[in-house]
């Protein structure tokens, strides 16, 4: 019992070094992957910018790529989302090994269906990048070749900042407590629901934050710091609105520019 008990104590330090653990991991595969397609004579056949037919393996290989790159980039922005779930959870547990193991388990669902929604918009973006691909619109870095391409999404990602739907969609990621009163499920199901959940929310105000991976690079992890940097800002800052009117602008303004100056 004193075991679980200080299991109990540490629960969040366990969980944010698991996050921590996971998140890291998936940067250094970024980081790899990188390396490897990058090497001398191997860009082209590795990434086949012209590809026009894709087999099974190689769309698999582009979707766990995709996947992991957004394990890399969005779990640290839900952080505190998980945090407080986990924390629920803790209050729930009265010290026995089957509270402490529910309490895991429930933890480990919720990341879970966060996820999941995640996987699945990975799974519309590897099939969005073998589109541009077999249209020869992507350089070897995976960046877009056509200025009306990149212009479009930069425009479209600055009105939608401003829109009402992406608006709600973050209230939900920006206020955990807020979530967790207004959207808590009990048992193992409930858990898994409220991560699709919240999954779901955070992807409806970050779809075309990702999306604007086509225009910097897929494979620039320069530009998918900053990105992951700005989402984290986003969603953490307390004062969170002149950062969305402020990125509206720039990004708009960027994308005029990029067709003007073409």
């Amino acid at each position: 019992m004193t075991v679980l008990r200080r299991v109990l104590m540490h629960e969040k330090s366990l969980v944010v070094i698991g996050l921590l653990t996971v998140t890291l991991l998936s940067w250094l595969y970024l980081l790899a992957h990188v390396g490897m397609r990058m090497e001398p004579g191997m860009a082209m056949a590795a990434i086949g910018v012209e590809r026009t037919v894709w087999s099974i393996p190689e769309l698999a290989g582009l979707f766990v790529m995709w996947a992991v790159m957004m394990v890399a980039m969005m779990l640290p922005s839900a952080a505190p989302m998980i945090l407080m779930f986990a924390g629920m959870q803790r209050k729930k547990a009265v010290g026995r090994p089957r509270d402490v193991t529910r309490a895991g388990t429930r933890i480990a669902l919720f990341v879970g269906g966060y996820l999941a929604v995640w996987f699945g918009f990975s799974a519309g973006a590897t099939l969005l990048q073998a589109l541009l691909q077999s249209a020869a619109l992507l350089s070897p870095t995976m960046a877009s070749t056509s200025v009306a391409l990149s212009g479009f999404v930069l425009i479209a990602a600055g009105f939608y900042h401003l829109t009402p739907l992406r608006a709600a969609c973050l209230r939900q990621c920006r206020s955990p407590l807020d979530f967790v009163l207004h959207h808590w499920k009990p048992g193992n199901t409930g858990a898994f629901r409220m991560g699709l959940e919240h999954g779901a929310y955070c992807v409806g105000c970050c779809w075309m934050l990702m999306l604007l991976l086509f225009v910097g690079g897929v494979m620039n992890l320069l530009w998918i710091a900053l990105i992951t940097a700005y989402v984290a800002v986003e969603k953490i800052a307390p004062q969170g609105g002149w950062v969305d009117r402020l990125a509206a602008a720039a990004l708009s303004s960027w994308g005029v520019l990029v067709i003007i100056l073409a």
